[in-house]
């Protein structure tokens, strides 16, 4: 029997990866800290994400476990939110972790989220797995210990790939949907100097990056999940413009975005960090993107 574990799945990419693999797998197993509403497609099985409880259970026998869990950046970074942001990552990790050295029958293969924020602010260089270079500052801190929980871990029968996924373009939730109503609202413009690079992926090739991902028994380590052509924020917001038919976008430089993020209590890194990540390990394994062109990818999202 085919099963899969998808941890803190009750996000946007949760459902995602729900919708995909529905038919895929015989039984699929949310984790959850909330009683979720009833579904056909799943079950939910309550876990604290910190301890472990009968949910350690559900790994028995399971063929792929999915983490997901990580409570939203998108907020101020004050030490109660970097705590938060923090420990919801690397203590989920290393619950699952022990879960799974205790299982008789521990799952097939581990997939843990990570960040392409793991990377450098970088306008020039292209960063890859096995070339790029990890930045600084709290975000990156964060990702160095996510990813520090995960592989530290001693699982010899489980295959563990980190998802270094970048931001995720899709049409029910994510990044994309605060953009357009921003644009459709003449807020549309280059955000800072507008060169920052704009790593992206569709939601399409994120589901199906996982699914080669499970496929291919070679994979594992980190793996770059990202479109292989990075764009910039200049020209993510003239497409956006140009997609919704608005002939107009104010631009906003840095001291009016840091007025704005305090404001919806955010933060501008998530704007103005240059992201220029490619997929390398992806296109030697043979992984054939299905967007790979931002525009069109846009077209397709947005209604």
């Amino acid at each position: 029997m085919r099963k899969l574990i998808i941890a803190g799945g009750t996000g946007f990419l949760g459902s995602v990866i729900i919708s995909y693999f529905k038919d895929a797998f015989d039984e699929i197993v949310l984790l959850s800290r909330e009683r979720t509403q009833p579904s056909t497609n799943y079950k939910t099985v309550i876990w604290d994400a910190r301890t472990i409880g009968n949910w350690a259970s559900e790994l028995e026998d399971a063929t792929v476990l999915i983490n997901m869990t990580g409570r939203s950046v998108d907020c101020r970074y004050h030490q109660k939110n970097k705590d938060l942001i923090l420990n919801s990552r690397v203590d989920s990790t290393k619950v699952l972790g022990e879960a799974i050295a205790m299982a008789k029958h521990p799952p097939k293969i581990w997939l843990n989220s990570s960040t392409a924020t793991i990377y450098r602010h970088s306008l020039d260089k292209e960063m890859d797995e096995e070339h790029g270079e990890i930045g600084s500052g709290f975000s990156v801190e964060v990702a160095k210990a996510w990813e520090k929980a995960f592989f530290e871990t001693n699982t010899p029968t489980t295959r563990k790939i980190a998802l270094r996924t970048a931001i995720v373009l899709g049409k029910e939730g994510g990044a994309l949907q605060p953009m357009v109503t921003m644009t459709r609202l003449g807020l549309g413009g280059k955000q800072g100097s507008g060169n920052q690079k704009f790593s992206w992926i569709h939601e399409e090739d994120f589901v199906q990056i996982i699914d080669f991902c499970i496929q291919n028994d070679q994979i594992q380590g980190v793996i770059n999940v990202v479109s292989p052509h990075p764009s910039t924020n200049r020209v993510l917001m003239s497409l956006l413009r140009k997609t919704l038919k608005v002939p107009f976008g104010i631009p906003a430089n840095k001291p009016i975005l840091e007025f704005g993020a305090f404001l919806i209590r955010t933060e501008t890194e998530l704007l103005l960090k240059s992201r220029n990540v490619v997929p390398k390990r992806l296109l030697d394994y043979g992984y054939t993107f299905s967007h790979t062109d931002l525009e069109k990818a846009l077209k397709q999202l947005i209604k």
